[in-house]
């Protein structure tokens, strides 16, 4: 008995045949040169370098959710203020109007611009007065070698000014151009540091020197180098003797006024000075308070 295939059978093996003959028709497989190959492979992945110790990815903290290694925005620039557009002129006015010196030792640490307008408007001061500032021998001489265009110096009673202040005072640009000092009332101060300052004020007219401790020597400096001197007041210093009163008289020829109340000078003396200069105004306390006379 022959068997014969099912039809599903006969249309398979009739397909098999086809592929068999299909694929002996095709040229035999022949291996591929590498170069070729390798040309024709997409390059492998490879992470960018990165420099030593820069962080791959921002790392964050546990807690806080706070950037590490990542630098944080940039703040917004500040305003500038209003007083920083003021012109150096008009900023060195507006600080000259301080009354206090101690404010504008605090306004010259404020900027380097600040510190110039400050250094500017004593520049341009012709009149400092230190009355109740309580200022010591180094501030108040800083203060006065930076105005070179002072004429009028007032440093009275309040001021803590001893001989060593008066004589870093007398090395300033200013002090051959005063024309006025008013030392009254400064118990601190001796003949050492009155030579010290006078004796270089030569264009010096005013000089109050009233409740002091000077002797005669101090009269007879400002009688050597103050010959342009109109007044002096010489109230209260009990050292001053008659003998320095004649040489302050007849060494400044210009004089025409001077105080002498509250000395120990006798009276009597004083027709001794009339005689050298009959012009001279020989004022007493009374006199001199009503008469409102200031060194100016």
């Amino acid at each position: 008995m022959v068997m014969r295939p099912r039809p599903q059978r006969a249309a398979k093996f009739q397909a098999m045949g086809a592929r068999r003959v299909a694929s002996s028709s095709r040229e035999p497989w022949r291996p591929r040169p590498w170069r070729k190959y390798k040309q024709s492979r997409p390059p492998p992945f490879s992470p960018p370098r990165r420099a030593r110790g820069e962080a791959t990815e921002p790392k964050r903290a546990m807690a806080g959710g706070v950037v590490i290694g990542v630098a944080p925005p940039a703040a917004a620039e500040e305003p500038e203020p209003h007083v920083e557009r003021l012109p150096a002129d008009l900023l060195a006015h507006v600080l000259s109007l301080l009354p206090s010196f101690h404010d504008l030792a605090m306004a010259g640490g404020v900027s380097r611009r600040w510190r110039r307008a400050v250094e500017r408007s004593l520049a341009g001061r012709r009149r400092m007065s230190f009355a109740g500032q309580r200022t010591g021998d180094d501030s108040t001489a800083r203060f006065v070698r930076a105005a070179v265009n002072l004429r009028d110096l007032d440093i009275c009673w309040g001021c803590q000014i001893t001989d060593q202040g008066l004589i870093r005072i007398s090395t300033a640009d200013c002090v051959k151009n005063l024309t006025s000092i008013s030392l009254w009332g400064l118990a601190g101060i001796t003949d050492n540091g009155v030579i010290q300052l006078v004796s270089r004020a030569h264009s010096l007219q005013h000089l109050n020197i009233g409740g002091t401790f000077i002797t005669d020597e101090s009269l007879y400096a400002v009688a050597k180098s103050c010959i342009n001197l109109k007044s002096i007041i010489v109230w209260s210093c009990r050292h001053v003797t008659e003998a320095g009163l004649v040489a302050l008289v007849g060494g400044c020829r210009r004089l025409e006024c001077i105080n002498v109340g509250g000395m120990r000078v006798p009276p009597e003396s004083f027709a001794g000075l009339l005689a050298i200069r009959p012009a001279l105004q020989i004022r007493s306390i009374p006199q001199i308070l009503n008469a409102n006379v200031q060194v100016s």
